[in-house]
């Protein structure tokens, strides 16, 4: 028997074991929820759950032993949609907003996304490293054991690749799993202001190629919306994509209906993302094609705006929803999973253990980790926290609390920062 880790005196330990897919319906309500519980790692990956009382004498002499304490263990936290890779920050566009100005009209001014561009443009590698690496510090310390990052602010050949190569050396280093995406389909760039077909034309026959030949990204992206691309340029961009072997997920009706949901739809998309203006029909369209919507209600209420998506209907439609923090420099810096499932309950009405499945084994499975991350059953990797309470409800209920759970990924404890 190889290195072996045994946790006890778990007062309630959540596994959300269950069906080998994402979760619908009333199945996002079933927590496989053990109390007085114990679990069992070895080399890793779980071996065991269940009452201590039976696991006991399964714990070999040699074994490491840690007391939760009574507490809650949950799977660690599955991100699905982030912009992990910027330099700088947006304070100022911050203020703005307070002051009235919208989104739309900061990027019209040359602000937005592109600000973002110029200073990532400007940084050199290692200093992205290093600020990207705070970022992913910041959202390890809340939980956050796997997460996805896009690319998308260097909107050139340099700087895209820059920013994917960051995201392979945040892999490499440990601890949280970092899995990326090409979204080099971001906004148009100020040089191609007058050349719109000519930028989606190099990012679908140059960039896309060269990003999948190198092995790079797993996914693409696209930023389907009035202030982004249109259908068509979506269409071109992520058709490319999926010749090339890259798997998509699709930025899609954040501001208005009938951008991009339908697409994703079309193209056999793994996700749709964002999803505040969607229609009922156009959700049945993607429940019938089987995407997954990826709800952001951090980019929702940054954005002091009133239209969250339709959670509540998506459950009910049989949808197999996922949330996510869309955690970026400008529309939501937000990093932090349990305040975003406060989000998702409070605006949502997602209840607690919607939320909670919603943000890890549903967004295991639109990562393609189903298998692997997102629940803690037998040979699944032992990502899980050790939480400061003894019910999962607390999780959402204790709004923005300066919690600290204890983080562990493959059965490692891991500090951040």
């Amino acid at each position: 028997m190889g290195e072996v880790l045994a946790v006890v005196n778990i007062g309630q330990l959540v596994t959300l074991a269950g069906p080998k897919r994402a979760r619908v319906g009333a199945e996002l309500r079933e927590l496989g929820l053990m109390e007085k519980a114990a679990l069992l790692i070895e080399e890793g990956r779980v071996i065991a759950t269940g009452p201590y009382s039976e696991l006991r004498s399964r714990i070999p002499p040699h074994a490491a032993v840690i007391d939760a304490g009574g507490c809650c263990v949950t799977p660690g936290f599955v991100d699905a949609h982030t912009h992990l890779v910027f330099a700088g920050n947006r304070a100022a566009e911050f203020e703005q907003r307070i002051e009235g100005a919208s989104y739309q009209e900061i990027a019209a001014a040359g602000g937005g996304i592109l600000r973002t561009v110029a200073m990532t443009r400007a940084a050199t590698e290692d200093e992205l490293l290093a600020e990207s690496r705070r970022h992913r510090d910041w959202m390890v310390r809340a939980g956050t054991t796997t997460m996805e990052a896009k690319s998308g602010y260097g909107l050139e050949r340099a700087t895209e690749l820059k920013m994917l190569r960051v995201m392979k050396r945040l892999n490499e280093e440990g601890p949280a799993t970092i899995v990326p995406t090409l979204l080099a389909a971001h906004t148009v760039p100020p040089e191609f202001a007058e050349r719109r077909a000519e930028y989606v034309r190099w990012i679908a026959e140059e960039l896309i190629p060269e990003v999948a030949a190198a092995g790079l990204a797993h996914y693409c992206d696209a930023f389907c919306d009035d202030c982004a691309f249109t259908e068509d340029e979506t269409r071109t961009v992520l058709a490319a994509a999926r010749r090339h072997g890259l798997r998509l997920r699709v930025h899609a009706e954040q501001f208005r209906a009938g951008t991009g949901a339908a697409l994703a739809t079309e193209l056999g998309a793994v996700t749709a993302d964002h999803l505040e203006m969607v229609s009922e029909e156009t959700m049945r369209q993607l429940r019938a094609a089987g995407v997954q919507p990826v709800l952001l209600p951090g980019s929702v209420f940054a954005l002091g705006r009133a239209q969250y998506p339709p959670a509540r209907a998506m459950v009910e439609m049989g949808l197999a929803i996922v949330v996510a923090t869309d955690f970026n420099p400008g529309s939501s810096p937000i990093a932090s999973m349990p305040f975003v499932m406060s989000l998702a309950c409070l605006e949502m009405k997602l209840l607690p253990a919607e939320a909670l499945a919603a943000a890890t084994i549903n967004a295991a499975w639109s990562l393609g980790l189903g298998e692997r991350v997102g629940s803690l059953e037998s040979g699944k990797q032992a990502d899980f926290l050790i939480h400061e309470f003894s019910d999962y409800r607390e999780l959402a209920y204790f709004i923005a609390a300066p919690v600290r759970p204890r983080v562990f990924i493959a059965g490692r404890e891991v500090g951040a920062g």
